[in-house]
């Protein structure tokens, strides 16, 4: 929270920061899964990377996930070195991966389509990521932005009347985004593989923050 009063015969001023916040429920799950196969060969890493991928899909499109919700998230093939005494590092085989990012729309039934795709490929499996977040959230933003206006507005009105002063016309407001950081999965629980991932969507909040400038009137 900041303020920039004017003096020696400048327009007086304040300037003053607000933050405000909203929740709302999630409502769409993005998931990553991935799979991670080793061979001799890299046509057989590749194959079994291939195989994998298509039982997962499989899996997810029987559960009833439309096909714009599945989407490839990229592929890698590496040299799988070991260390043997005598001998150094030496080349035993090849690692290829690729993953799948999905949205799960319907949160009731996430938890039963993660366990049947992370069981769809045995140990080569690997869930990289979960997420809940809000599909459209311009209806919270805005809330949270109004939150952030009202908090502003009254430290103006404070600092004014600090001054002995009132607050005249907005001179200028600067929007500015919070800081992005780690946002935790509120909710969530892993269990036992044949009970698969507890999912408790909880809340998600949207933060705003809001500087202002006004006139100050005598």
């Amino acid at each position: 929270m900041g303020q920039e009063p004017g003096g020696n015969g400048e327009a007086r001023t304040v300037t003053v920061t607000g933050t405000g916040w909203a929740e709302a429920p999630p409502d769409l799950m993005l998931v990553s899964v991935g799979v991670e196969c080793r061979a001799e060969s890299v046509e057989g890493a590749y194959a079994s990377v291939e195989e994998g991928l298509a039982a997962v899909g499989s899996v997810l499109r029987s559960h009833g996930i439309a096909p714009d919700d599945i989407r490839s998230a990229g592929l890698a093939v590496r040299a799988d070195l070991a260390w043997r005494d005598g001998e150094g590092q030496k080349l035993v085989g090849y690692v290829a991966s690729s993953s799948l990012t999905v949205r799960l729309r319907d949160l009731v039934s996430a938890s039963s389509v993660i366990s049947g795709a992370v069981g769809a490929a045995g140990d080569n499996v690997r869930l990289n990521n979960l997420q809940l977040v809000l599909s459209d959230d311009a209806a919270v933003r805005a809330e949270a932005r109004e939150a952030a206006w009202h908090d502003a507005l009254r430290t103006a009105m404070q600092y004014a009347a600090l001054a002995s002063a009132t607050l005249g016309r907005v001179l200028s407001v600067t929007d500015r985004p919070p800081q992005a950081g780690p946002v935790p999965l509120a909710g969530m629980q892993r269990t036992s593989a044949s009970e698969g991932v507890a999912v408790e969507p909880g809340t998600n909040r949207i933060e705003a923050i809001v500087t202002a400038t006004w006139a100050l009137e005598q």
